[in-house]
This record gives C-alpha cells, sequence and structure tokens, in this order.
C-alpha cells in the first residue's frame, strides 16, 4: 500500500477546470517533483493537498486512511486534525516578521496548546519539550547562532532553513515546498538542496513544486510533468528529463 494515495482530485475556478482527475502515488520516503509552466495547476493541487482548497471531487489517503473523499466537507476540527498531516513551506517564507527565529518555530506549536484542558505545569512541561526540539531543528539546520535573530536579519536561504523547522516541528507525514528556491541565488538554491537531500536521509516524505529543472533533478525520487491541469507523465528523473515521451513535456524542457 502506498503511503500517500491521490485519486481523480478535481478542482475548479467559477467554469475554469484547474485539477483534472489527478492521479498519483508516494511511497513512504519518497521525494516528489512536481514541475510544469504557470497555470499548469500544480501550486493548485498542492494546496489542496494542504486543506488551504477545497476539491470538488476525489479523494486523498495517507497510510490507507482517507482524509479527503466522500465525508468531505469535514467539519472545521476534522479540517484542523487532517491538516496536521501535511507540512507546507511557502514560496514567500512567511515569517513573522516582528518575532525572533526560535519564536516564529515554536509558535504554531504554542498556540495549539489549550490551556483549559491541562494544568499550568503541563503546560510549561510542554513549552519547554517544544523549545527543545526548536533549538534542536535549528541545529539541524545550521542556525544555532541566529535564534536570537529576526528574519530581516537572515539571508534568504536561511530565512528558507527557518521555515522548513516551523514546518518539521509539526511532525507532518508529508513535507510539502511550493517553488522554495524562486526567490534564490544558485548558491543558496545549493544551501536548499543539501537540507532537502538531509531530509531525504531521514526518510522524509516530500513534496515539491518547482520550475527550476536542475533543481529538481538534484533532489527528485519521482518527477510529475503537470500541463493544463492534467499529469502528463509521471516517473523517475531519468525518464523526464532524458527520455521525454510527450510532445507537451519536450516542448516544456526545450524552453526552460
Amino acid at each position: 500500500m502506498a503511503y500517500l494515495t491521490v485519486t481523480n482530485i478535481n478542482k475548479s475556478f467559477n467554469n475554469l477546470k484547474v485539477l483534472d482527475n489527478i492521479s498519483f502515488s508516494l511511497e513512504k520516503g519518497e521525494t516528489l517533483v512536481i514541475i510544469g509552466s504557470s497555470g499548469s495547476g500544480k501550486t493548485t493541487l498542492l494546496r489542496c493537498l494542504n486543506f488551504l482548497e477545497k476539491v470538488d471531487s476525489g479523494s486523498i489517503q495517507i497510510e490507507g486512511k482517507t482524509i479527503i473523499g466522500d465525508n468531505y466537507p469535514l467539519t472545521d476540527k476534522e479540517i484542523r486534525s487532517s491538516r496536521m498531516n501535511f507540512g507546507l513551506v511557502f514560496q514567500s517564507f512567511n515569517l513573522f516578521p516582528h518575532y525572533n527565529i526560535l519564536k516564529n518555530i515554536m509558535l504554531a506549536p504554542q498556540l495549539s496548546l489549550d490551556k483549559k484542558t491541562i494544568t499550568r505545569e503541563e503546560y510549561k512541561q510542554k513549552l519547554d519539550q517544544t523549545k527543545d526540539e526548536a533549538l534542536s531543528l535549528l541545529e539541524t539546520m545550521g542556525l544555532s547562532d541566529k535564534i536570537n535573530a529576526f528574519p530581516y536579519q537572515l539571508s534568504g536561504g536561511q530565512q528558507q532553513r527557518v521555515a522548513i523547522a516551523r514546518a518539521l516541528i509539526l511532525k507532518p507525514k508529508i513535507l510539502c515546498f511550493d517553488e522554495p528556491t524562486s526567490a534564490l541565488d544558485p548558491a543558496l538554491t545549493n544551501e536548499v538542496v543539501k537540507v532537502i537531500n538531509h531530509l531525504k536521509t531521514q526518510n522524509r516524505t516530500m513534496i515539491v513544486v518547482t520550475h527550476e529543472m536542475n533543481f529538481a533533478s538534484k533532489i527528485a525520487d519521482k518527477v510529475i510533468f503537470m500541463a493544463e491541469g492534467k499529469i502528463f507523465e509521471v516517473g523517475t528523473p531519468d525518464d523526464i528529463f532524458n527520455n521525454p515521451r510527450s510532445q507537451k513535456l519536450i516542448s516544456f524542457l526545450k524552453n526552460n
């Protein structure tokens, strides 16, 4: 059984079909890269997986459990619970400028603590545990010396690593990236490559949307090519980049 199974996902905005019967699967520990021109539907797909957009039809399963299907729409509580399966690193990082790096990472798990259901001592213990986890993630990201820095004091690559740590602290089953290198120069892009490949050694399951083919070839286990809201080809990096079959993919690669 696949770790993630997406079956016949459809999504339209008004009369424009953005996702057309999207189906694919992903094994645990695999990195899936989604490529395609602007408007192909790849970012909308990522947003649907993260419950930032509501699918019109289709199903999504993780470890055999349906999180989107015939029971959709879900209650707000069920949506919050299902959303925790995915972590999303936004294209523009979306760090809070008025908080230091440590606070940026700790904020979401801290807000999730319900003070009404736990004692003050339990709250303090959980907060201390969250801080330890945040410090450990910052060490993994090579940012231990930046815990008191603010986002504006960091390079783009460093901000990207903070955004990754912020997503990881929520312990998602699948980590998603939306154009993680779009705002970075080649040197900083290599930083992101190193971080993602390090996460691969930890058996992390990841989905990455990108328009940079060189970056994609360095991190992908599987590649999906999308156009006009459909999946035209799925394969290994070698299949997609060296042996494209469809004319659409051949033309796309020629222009990228």
